[in-house]
This record gives C-alpha cells, sequence and structure tokens, in this order.
C-alpha cells in the first residue's frame, strides 16, 4: 500500500469523505485546516482510504475522518491509515484523538485500534447536524472521543 499526503484540491475526495461524515458543511470545518492523507493499492494504484487529522493542541491531534471504500473495507486499509499516522506524528505526538457515534460498527473498530474511553460530547450529533445520522440502525446522539496515547 502506499500512502500520499493531498495538500491541494482536497475536495476532490469529497464523495468518500461524506461515508465517515455526512453532512458537507462539517467536512469544510476541518478539511482545509487539516491533513488529508489517501492510501492506494500501488499496482494499478486504486484509492482505497482517506484519512484527515488535525492538530488540536500541542501534541494533540485528532482524526476528524476515516473513510474506506465501501467494497474494501474490512480489509485493514483504515487500521493501516491509523498506524501510518502514529508513525507520522510520533515524534511531536502525546495524544491521537477520534470522535464518533455510539454505533457498534465504528467504537469496535477504534477498540480494536488501541483507542479507549476519554469522553463524551452530548447531543453534539443531533444539534451539529442539520437531519438525523443513523449507523446501522442507531441514531447518533452524542460523540463519543476516545483517545490513545503515542509510545514513548
Amino acid at each position: 500500500m502506499e500512502i500520499r499526503q493531498i495538500t491541494e484540491n482536497k475536495k476532490q475526495f469529497l464523495q468518500l469523505l461524506l461515508l465517515a461524515d455526512e453532512q458537507e458543511d462539517m467536512i469544510d470545518r476541518y478539511l482545509s485546516r487539516g491533513e488529508l492523507f489517501a492510501l492506494y493499492d500501488p499496482f494499478p494504484p486504486h484509492l482505497r482510504a482517506v484519512c484527515v487529522v488535525t492538530l488540536e493542541a500541542p501534541g494533540v491531534y485528532e482524526i476528524k475522518n476515516l473513510a474506506t471504500v465501501p467494497r474494501y473495507q474490512r480489509r485493514g486499509y483504515a487500521r493501516g491509515l491509523i498506524e501510518f499516522l502514529f508513525s507520522q506524528y510520533r515524534r511531536d505526538g502525546k495524544t491521537m484523538l477520534v470522535g464518533t457515534g455510539e454505533s457498534p460498527l465504528t467504537l469496535p473498530f477504534y477498540e480494536k485500534c488501541g483507542f479507549r474511553f476519554s469522553h463524551r460530547i452530548p447531543n453534539f450529533f443531533t444539534e451539529h447536524y442539520d437531519h438525523p445520522i443513523y449507523e446501522d440502525g442507531v441514531l447518533l446522539r452524542d460523540m463519543v472521543v476516545l483517545r490513545r496515547e503515542f509510545p514513548r
């Protein structure tokens, strides 16, 4: 796999980013200030997954969006991006955060990647999105923030 940092024309990945964050104006809040990474299978180069990471405080990074092309999900691409991020930011990183809904699909995935519960932001999805967000039949209300420390 090959991971490229995308510095220009980030909106070309909008359709894939919308899989992980359903509202374009919410993506716009972090896409310009975040670093976008795209994961490709190299032969031939086909896009498999994307990720946006922001710096929230010194040493504190946050995964704002992590999406895999649906037919390639559950093949390790998202996990590969997460491990890449930990190597990419290890020098300055102290903590990596990720906010997600209370979904039976995403919470176990992040926990398997070493993230643990940090805190909850009540009513995040109901107050910040213009429509109800459902994942795997579950209405998302609160944002669950998970954290993983960088190894020292």
